[in-house]
């Protein structure tokens, strides 16, 4: 399939500098395109994909839109690996966009080396598009610049949802140092209507466990709704973040519905998201209230 020159450009320069390092490093991309076909369906429109980033497009449930499931070949990413990641949902198309599993992100060698991801999604006119990724787990030591960037046409709508893990408590492991800067950016019809980053350098662990942190908590995920019937969602949000496990909190602007949460138990936020976004797919596109099957394993 055809795929635009500025992918490959971009590639060509980052294969070049990471040839220099003195580690061997993972320079990913994936651009997926999705497109309304004549007979109303929502099919592949245009792929390009270089290791480790990886797509399959397993058969959807009835009832479902088009699925897509993203993975990384390498089993994790570490110091100095990059991936750009870009989605496109056109206009009148429906897609499901989710990960095979958490993405571990290792210790890094050197302090100067960052994991560096980028997400950059586009949805056009009258089309629903759902990127729900599996939990980000940070290794003590790891160190992630991740960014996050939606354009939503002003009659599109859009799902989104991040969570990061703090380590692998459960087996006595903790993020305490390290680097985690995580930026989102979303533009609806054409005008930037939120922007937010989380930073976290050095001494993670005081900073994390701060009271005007993230206190004991061991997990944090962001949850997005960006359509023209973001408010009217709000109410049923927060009847669920009271009744669930973990602390939450949401809020509704400009079209965008925002959902904060965070847990002492990453089992426990995840089964919260799950029933939010179950909810929330429900209400606003007439979707089954349920994720991917991938999810239940």
């Amino acid at each position: 399939m055809k795929h635009s020159c500025a992918v490959l450009e971009k590639a060509a320069a980052r294969a070049s500098a990471s040839a220099y390092s003195s580690h061997q490093r993972v320079d990913g991309a994936l651009h997926i395109e999705f497109r309304r076909t004549r007979d109303g369906r929502t099919a592949l429109g245009d792929l390009y994909q270089r290791a480790p980033c990886r797509v399959l497009f397993p058969t959807p449930e009835i009832g479902e839109p088009t699925l897509a499931v993203l993975l990384t070949t390498s089993g994790g990413l570490t110091g100095g690996d990059r991936t750009d990641t870009t989605l496109i949902v056109g206009p009148h198309a429906a897609a499901t966009v989710t990960s095979q599993a958490a993405e571990r992100i290792y210790r890094s060698l050197d302090a100067d080396n960052e994991v560096q991801m980028r997400f950059d999604l586009t949805v056009g006119a009258r089309a629903w598009a759902e990127y729900l990724a599996q939990e980000t787990i940070l290794f003590n030591g790891a160190r992630l610049r991740r960014s996050f960037s939606a354009r939503v046409a002003a009659e599109g709508r859009l799902l989104a949802l991040e969570t990061v893990v703090f380590g692998r408590s459960e087996m006595g492991e903790q993020f305490d140092t390290g680097l985690l800067h995580d930026a989102w950016q979303v533009y609806r019809d054409g005008r930037l209507v939120w922007t937010d980053a989380l930073h976290l350098a050095g001494d993670v662990r005081r900073a994390r466990t701060a009271p005007f942190g993230f206190g004991t908590s061991v997990a944090q995920s962001t949850l997005l709704y960006v359509g023209a019937d973001a408010a009217l969602r709000l109410e049923a949000v927060r009847s669920t973040l009271e009744t669930g496990g973990g602390f939450g909190a949401a809020s509704a602007f400009d079209g965008v519905l925002l959902v904060r949460a965070m847990a002492e138990r990453a089992q426990e936020l995840r089964t919260l998201m799950m029933t939010l976004v179950a909810g929330l797919r429900q209400l606003a596109g007439s979707w089954p209230a349920r994720l991917p099957r991938i999810w239940q394993y």
